[in-house]
């Protein structure tokens, strides 16, 4: 196996925080019970320092304290806090395992914090694997640290605010992709589609994705007060995923699972900047980045469309698109060649057929109201 880039080791190492990130803000998201007693310490002003992982392996970083082993509870944890000391909580929060504890870590380690609380906090989150929580009691502010990365969690009418700014900038991207992805359908059925056509719908579609990854972390750090955004970003995302996997299909000039993946894998990590760039994305479907993509031809393989025919099963697409190659053969075909495909037969070439015709129609009607 050849050796990762820097590139690459960094983009496992953002991914990876970020998934631990989110398992975090799950944790501390309103409706939980620790963020009850988060609450109750911040509302006291008390302040605290809470550090939440396997105690057994940062039992070589406490001094002083007092074991436990109690049940967690909002009440326990918010009478445990008006002590100077950090708690320690289970890996899952359960239990509290240790309070009034003076945490030790390396000093060596950088911290860009200036309060005491804070920058302790930073240095066990680098040195551990440990969340830390750290509840500021003169700001009255509350910071999550994961892997040395600082979330500072915010008021729930803020974080609602965003959240609905989002959905609103994500609908207008919504809307700009069923635009070209009717387009892109229109100048299919016509033979007239060039890798220009398929390269804005590609890039719409994971503009899209993303700014929908965006809205999830709001939802998850609203907890149990996002549930009516989490319902419009459902609505809003529908189909998306499968535009996108469908299209990968259609264009990608070697479709196997292994190119596939790996081209799908490439797009889900590509930076914004790379994003806008059309020759990147003719790189990831095996085309040559320098290539003149507004005056390229190019013909799908027929997956999208066909997938769009009520309960045509991904197996028949499958052998209809070996049996013909591709979308405009396919067009091309008579009814007894569509009819000899395995799976096929009479009556599901005539819907393949009438499925066909009406995307057609219905793509006619959808060009001309966006006119």
């Amino acid at each position: 196996m050849a050796p990762r880039t820097g590139d690459e080791l960094s983009s496992e190492l953002e991914a990876r925080q970020e998934s631990r990130m989110v398992r975090a803000l799950e944790m501390v998201a309103p409706g939980t019970s620790l963020r009850e007693g988060i609450d109750n310490i911040l509302h006291a002003h008390t302040g605290g320092l809470i550090v939440i992982g396997d105690p057994d392996e940062l039992a070589f970083m406490f001094s002083g304290g007092f074991k436990l082993d109690l049940d967690y509870s909002p009440a326990q944890m918010y009478e445990l806090a008006k002590m100077d000391g950090a708690i320690v909580l289970s890996t899952n929060a359960t239990r509290i395992a240790q309070a009034n504890v003076q945490l030790t870590p390396d000093p060596t380690i950088h911290t860009s914090e200036t309060g005491t609380r804070h920058r302790t906090a930073e240095r066990v989150s680098k040195q551990t694997d440990a969340i830390v929580v750290a509840v500021s009691e003169r700001r009255h502010v509350v910071s999550l640290y994961v892997d040395g990365v600082k979330y500072i969690l915010e008021d729930i009418p803020v974080v609602l605010a965003k959240a609905n700014q989002a959905l609103a900038t994500l609908d207008k991207y919504r809307s700009r992709l069923d635009q070209v992805s009717t387009r892109l359908t229109a100048l299919e059925f016509e033979g007239g589609a060039t890798l220009h056509d398929v390269l804005t719908v590609l890039q719409r579609a994971e503009l899209v994705t993303r700014m929908a990854g965006e809205i999830e972390r709001y939802i998850v750090e609203l907890g149990t007060e996002g549930r009516l955004i989490e319902m419009q970003l459902d609505e809003t995302m529908v189909g998306v995923s499968a535009e996108k996997t469908a299209l990968v299909h259609d264009y990608i000039l070697e479709d196997s699972d292994e190119t596939f993946a790996g081209a799908f894998e490439m797009l889900v990590r590509l930076p914004h900047q790379d994003l806008l760039d059309f020759g990147r994305l003719a790189e990831l479907l095996g085309f040559d980045r320098k290539l003149n993509s507004l005056d390229y031809p190019i013909s799908p393989r027929g997956i999208r469309i066909l997938g769009r025919i009520p309960r045509l099963p991904k197996m028949v697409i499958k052998r209809i698109i070996d049996a013909f190659g591709g979308l405009e053969e396919l067009l091309a075909a008579t009814d007894g060649e569509l009819e000899t495909v395995d799976g096929v037969g009479e009556i599901r070439a005539k819907d393949i057929r009438e499925g066909l015709r009406r995307q057609q129609e219905i793509n006619l009607v959808d060009r001309y109201l966006q006119t």
